[in-house]
């Protein structure tokens, strides 16, 4: 090739490379903004078209575990997987933003971090995908003054609040952007100073002295040291005013997290959509209130656009396709945590889901699960989007590639595997992408189911477990 060619070539490849950040430099609206829909509960363009988010949590294999996916961003890589993930009919990726690469010091977004992102953007602009970002969290470290409690201490709360204004005002109007989850997972610790210290205060503020507290728990006042009272034992206690007290603080806290994060984002973008990532365990339906994380759905509802919960089958323990009556159970114990999140009214996302499919798991204690085949992977992941559609109107699976390195089940729930070729979920995912995508989607129609009673279960392993063991018993009444 003459130089003259070469000479050509560089700058064709150098105007491509400047072209596909039209979009992110202009703040040009590529995509149709998505907002919440007349009725709702579901989603829609501004135009008034269906929207279904259907995508994945995006994270990439070979960059460890957690994955480091702006320490290691590889932006031709990411191209190309937009662009599968188009042809699959996929619309939506949700992904981590990190303390380390967007955050490290209070009051300032870092720069390399925010360059990444953009690109980032600009890809899934040129692909036809809308971007979730959800954090920041602690994927590529967490710095040291974010070690504190996330959720009590005045200091933290108030540097998350500074980081979503700026980065909201950053991308004010960005229509690729489909909504900003606030954290992933979020769970209100059980003790620390600072939660110590808002708990005596809300006790203050609850009651008038020690005696009408210890009247209320049926406790002696003086065993009470009113202002230093000790944060409850986190172990089950059925029927105990004192424990409901402590979980109705925790239930505040979130609140008033939540609250405070969607404001800071509402000031710098008020069309921009907020909602935050649930743990399943947020409705007490296993676990009992030891494990509960705060964060109930009917309170949460009114700081946010819509409401997302995570879920994997784990009820009797871990799901391993060996027994046929466990995918009853899961499938049970699924539309018994969907269903009391889209209680309130609201659009409901499945923002992570999935199982294990074509190998056997590592697991924590070094052994294996049994093994599943691809196609036992791909007729869960349909079922679990079957029984909540209705419930829910957006699914994002947990993964786009297998990904040997993690250390739970994203070594196998991929809709490719680790070296890209289609799996059988991935080919049911599609089936769903045209069965789903751009369609209006009717409410579930379900049979009688009992009522969940949050006190009891949020104090009490066996009354969560009756409340499943009732629930699997109307569920496989109606089928």
């Amino acid at each position: 090739m003459t130089t003259t060619g070469q000479v050509l070539l560089r700058r064709l490849a150098l105007f491509a490379a400047f072209a596909a950040t039209w979009p992110a430099l202009l703040g040009a609206d590529v995509l149709p903004k998505i907002r919440v829909a007349a009725g709702g509960r579901t989603f829609a363009t501004d135009a008034g078209k269906p929207f279904v988010p259907l995508g994945i949590n995006y994270y990439r294999p070979g960059t460890g575990w957690a994955p480091q996916v702006w320490k290691q961003f590889d932006a031709e890589a990411t191209r190309r997987d937009f662009a599968r993930l188009r042809e699959m009919g996929g619309n939506c990726v949700r992904v981590f933003i990190s303390f380390g690469s967007f955050y490290s010091k209070p009051g300032a977004l870092d720069d390399d971090g925010l360059k990444k992102f953009d690109q980032f953007l600009a890809l899934a602009e040129e692909a036809g995908l809308y971007v979730h970002p959800t954090g920041p969290d602690h994927w590529e470290t967490l710095p040291e003054w974010a070690r504190t409690d996330h959720f009590a201490n005045e200091a933290f709360l108030c540097a998350l609040a500074d980081f979503w204004k700026l980065f909201a005002a950053r991308y004010r109007g960005r229509s690729v952007i489909f909504a900003y989850d606030l954290k992933n997972e979020p769970a209100v610790g059980w003790d620390s100073a600072d939660m110590r210290s808002r708990w005596n205060a809300w006790l203050k503020q609850h009651y008038g002295s020690s005696a009408d507290a210890a009247k209320t728990w049926g406790v002696d006042a003086a065993t009470l040291k009113w202002g230093e009272v000790a944060v409850p034992p986190r172990k089950d206690a059925p029927g105990s005013r004192l424990l409901l007290d402590y979980q109705q603080f925790r239930d505040e806290r979130a609140d008033d997290w939540t609250r405070r994060q969607a404001a800071a984002i509402k000031a710098a973008d008020p069309r921009a959509l907020v909602t935050v990532g649930l743990l399943q365990s947020s409705v007490p339906a296993s676990g009992g209130g030891s494990h509960w994380p705060a964060f109930r759905p009917s309170r949460q509802a009114k700081f946010l656009d819509f409401l997302e919960v995570h879920f994997y089958p784990n009820a009797g323990g871990l799901y391993d396709y060996t027994k046929p009556e466990d995918e009853a159970r899961n499938l049970a114990y699924l539309e018994s945590v969907v269903r009391e999140v889209a209680a309130p009214g609201k659009p409901v996302v499945l923002a992570e889901f999935g199982w294990y499919g074509g190998g056997a798991m590592r697991l924590r204690n070094g052994k294996l699960s049994a093994p599943a085949t691809e196609e036992q992977q791909a007729r869960w992941c349909r079922r679990a989007v079957e029984t909540t559609a209705g419930l829910a109107c957006g699914w994002l699976n947990w993964g786009f590639h297998d990904h040997p390195q993690a250390n739970d089940c994203s070594q196998l729930t991929g809709l490719l595997t680790v070296d890209g070729k289609l799996k059988a979920w991935g080919a049911e995912f599609q089936k769903l992408a045209t069965r789903f995508c751009g369609r209006e989607i009717p409410p579930a129609r379900l049979g009688s189911r009992p009522a969940l009673d949050w006190d009891r279960c949020i104090t009490s392993a066996k009354a969560a477990q009756e409340f499943r063991e009732a629930y699997l018993n109307a569920f496989t009444a109606g089928r």
